[in-house]
This record gives structure tokens, sequence and C-alpha cells, in this order.
């Protein structure tokens, strides 16, 4: 069953509040990390999976994409992002990416930011999106880490005081449903395995360009409890091609 909890009004309120629905890509701490691993966007045509507020799409358009199509199960997301990235090669479209269907060759790259983790059945997308491709397309997303998803709180352990211990890793080969707080809010999410996100690609004939473990930015560093982030990664960047006439000139 497709989620959708980012159209229940105090979720999204809460939702609203966080440093990057208001300060956008400068408040991402993977922004910076993940800006390293795009690709050229100059004459490309963007498809952007669970596009929120529309700022990965804004981007893209500002440097030089010719169309972006920026897709969200969520009617409250897609209100914001017209309000704030709006652009006349920016199309917004509510649908869940689990029903979306193109024609083969629609895109000559797919982003994705933080949004994977909600989906079920991450072997049928990929093999999706690599028809959506053209050749020598490019596929960027970024998920939650599977260290960050295996047992499903999503939060530390404390001590009695209230002070950081650690932070559990539990049933990590056990894929599939997690019942995770996010936003004080329970939210269903998708746990699998990091072999499980890059295998996928590789079976769907992606060939990978980088796999990163972002670290907090240096100049984010003295925000509270952005110090603990060093202690477990929370997000996994991969970004990988579909084999075509670009890399052969390469």
């Amino acid at each position: 069953m497709k989620e959708n909890r980012y159209d229940d009004e105090q979720f999204f309120k809460k939702y609203s509040e966080m440093p990057r629905s208001r300060e956008g890509l400068s408040g991402a701490g993977e922004w910076y990390a993940l800006r390293q691993i795009l690709p050229d966007f100059q004459g490309k045509r963007v498809l952007d999976l669970g596009c929120g507020y529309g700022w990965h799409c804004k981007y893209a358009a500002d440097h030089g994409a010719v169309s972006v199509l920026g897709t969200d199960i969520s009617h409250r997301m897609l209100e914001t992002a017209r309000q704030k990235n709006s652009d006349p090669r920016i199309t917004y479209q509510c649908a869940a990416m689990e029903d979306l269907d193109f024609p083969a060759e629609s895109f000559d790259c797919v982003i994705s930011s933080l949004a994977f983790h909600y989906v079920k059945d991450f072997s049928g997308l990929a093999s999706r999106i690599g028809r959506w491709l053209k050749p020598g397309g490019d596929l960027v997303f970024s998920v939650e880490h599977p260290v960050f998803t295996a047992y499903g709180s999503q939060d530390w352990y404390y001590d009695a005081d209230g002070n950081i211990l650690h932070f559990p890793v539990d049933n990590y080969y056990y894929e599939g449903k997690r019942d995770a707080i996010f936003l004080g809010e329970h939210v269903v999410k998708y746990h699998r395995t990091l072999t499980t996100y890059l295998e996928t690609l590789l079976q769907n004939e992606f060939i990978l360009r980088h796999v990163v473990e972002p670290q907090p930015p240096e100049n984010m560093m003295d925000l509270p409890g952005m110090k603990d982030e060093m202690r477990r990664p929370m997000m996994l960047l991969v970004a990988a091609r579909k084999p075509g006439p670009e890399r052969e000139k390469k």
C-alpha cells in the first residue's frame, strides 16, 4: 500500500518547519555531497521522483535542463513546489512513483531525493527507470542508509539521564516494512540492505559511478545534534548510468 503522510495537516506542518524545508538545498546536510555527483543538466530532459518542494527540479532547470517533470504523491508538497520553485520548464504531476509509466527513453536524467525508501518494490522501479532513460542516461538518488533503516525506530539508545549511548542496528538482513518514527509520527518505510540497492542496479545493467555515505558538512557542525551524525551513516547517495554512446565516448 502506498502511504502518503505528507498530506496529513499535522505531519506536513512539522515537515514544513525542518531546515531543509525552510532553507532549501542549503539546509540539507547531504546536499554538498549530492551536488558533486549530479550529472550535467545542460540540454537534458529530467525526471524527479518524489520531488517534494521541487528544490532539485529548480536546480536542474537553473542549470540548463530543457524540461523537468517533478512527481510526488502529495498534493500539499506540489502546491508548495509550485509556489517556491516554479519555472516554465518545470511540470509538476501528482502521482505515486509506483504508478508512473512513460515511453522508453523519455528522459536523460532521473533523480530522486530521500524517496525510494518509501517504495516496497525497488527492483521493479529500477527496471522501469532503466526503460525510461535513454542510453547513456543518468540515475542519481539519495535514500536513508541501510544502517539507519535496519532496526526501525530510527532513534538512538539513551542512558537513564538521556545521554546518547549508541545507535541500534538489528535485523539488518531481514528486509521489508519498518514502522519508523519521523517527526514524532509513525511512518511506514522499507528497509533493504546495501547489497540489495547496488546489486539491483547492476542486475538492471546500470553502471555504478559513485557510492557516497555523506558526512555532515563543516559549516553545519555547530548545529544541535550534528556532531552526533558522525557516529553512524544516515544517508546513502548513489549515481549510476545506463550504458550507451555517451559512455563509449569517454
